[in-house]
């Protein structure tokens, strides 16, 4: 049985029914979300009619691609029921840089066929190809459940890096795009105008500040509020600076102030803070390489000093116990 559960039949045999069982699963879930009160069925239906009927037709077949899509029969099973960790996905997907509608969508889409394909490939490496590295029942449970939690995990860990990496290029970006500001306000621009060209001028230096201020110039062209605009670029960069940026501008404009004065202040704020960000990174270097001198100067050192005497007295010894014997 053991033989035959290593040979090809065997992993063919066990595959199947891997996928026998995520598809029975992935069938019962669907069928659990598709429970719907038959009277909440009818309302939807009717409301939905009724909206379709009142849209323009040539505005029904612009959506018709993106409502026919391959997950969009799966969006019940793959995005979260519960309307606040909705939310919650779809802002970690936007601090992340992926600002899709259907990202949330697309990235448990993701996490669940690399989770798949790791099942598929720990059957392959357990009883396929190193059946004998993996023959012990600890290392035959590490490698089937390394690669699945690999590849369900694995997406997760992208995102956070992405986060992190995005926080920091707008942090390291915003001094430069505030001294920009004040330069193009301080030469008669308004502020909306200025936000437009200090986005085109740090887009290739920093490309994901300039992608907020980019939305933020567009959303306010199109009629939106400004401070509204604003808050929202704060909730989505998560940035201490830039929440404090649009707690002043906010501040500005609702008490009459001098916004070209309110972002001198703030930009020399600024200056200031990555001066000081620069000198407490500069601080933690002799702490940081307090380990690297301990570990590859002091065995070294010991070596040189002890080696000596520990090689003297070992002959010593050596040579009292040979005259003892005699």
């Amino acid at each position: 049985m053991l033989d035959f559960i290593r040979g090809p039949m065997g992993l063919i045999a066990l595959t199947g029914t891997a996928a026998i069982i995520l598809l029975v699963v992935v069938l019962l879930a669907m069928m659990r979300a598709e429970r719907v009160d038959p009277m909440q069925k009818f309302t939807g239906e009717v409301k939905e009619t009724a909206k379709k009927r009142r849209q323009d037709p040539a505005a029904l077949r612009r959506k018709t691609g993106r409502e026919f899509k391959a997950l969009e029969k799966f969006s019940r099973f793959l995005e979260p029921e519960n309307q606040n960790e909705l939310s919650a996905a779809r802002q970690r997907m936007i601090q992340a840089g992926y600002l899709g509608k259907n990202a949330v969508r697309d990235f448990a889409a993701l996490q669940f066929i690399l989770a798949v394909l790791g099942v598929c490939v720990s059957f392959l490496l357990v009883y396929v190809l190193f059946p004998e590295t993996f023959a012990g029942p600890v290392m035959m449970a590490v490698g089937l459940l390394a690669p699945m939690l690999i590849g369900y995990f694995g997406p997760r860990r992208w995102i956070e890096k992405r986060v992190e990496a995005r926080k920091d290029e707008i942090i390291a970006g915003f001094p430069d795009a505030l001294d920009l500001m004040l330069i193009c306000v301080q030469a008669g621009q308004s502020l909306d105008q200025s936000i437009q060209r200090v986005s085109r001028d740090i887009r290739s230096a920093y490309p994901a500040l300039a992608e907020e201020f980019t939305t933020v110039g567009e959303q306010v062209k199109a009629g939106r509020e400004r401070s509204e605009v604003l808050r929202e670029m704060a909730k989505r960069c998560d940035v201490s600076d830039i929440s404090a940026f649009v707690t002043v501008l906010v501040q500005a404009a609702t008490y009459g102030t001098s916004m070209t004065e309110a972002l001198r202040i703030f930009s020399a704020e600024m200056r200031d803070k990555r001066m000081m960000r620069a000198e407490e990174k500069a601080n933690l270097l002799p702490t940081k390489m307090t380990l690297g001198t301990m570990l590859f100067t002091v065995p070294p050192l010991l070596i040189i000093l002890i080696g000596p005497s520990v090689i003297a007295v070992m002959s010593d010894l050596t040579s009292g116990a040979i005259t003892s014997g005699m």
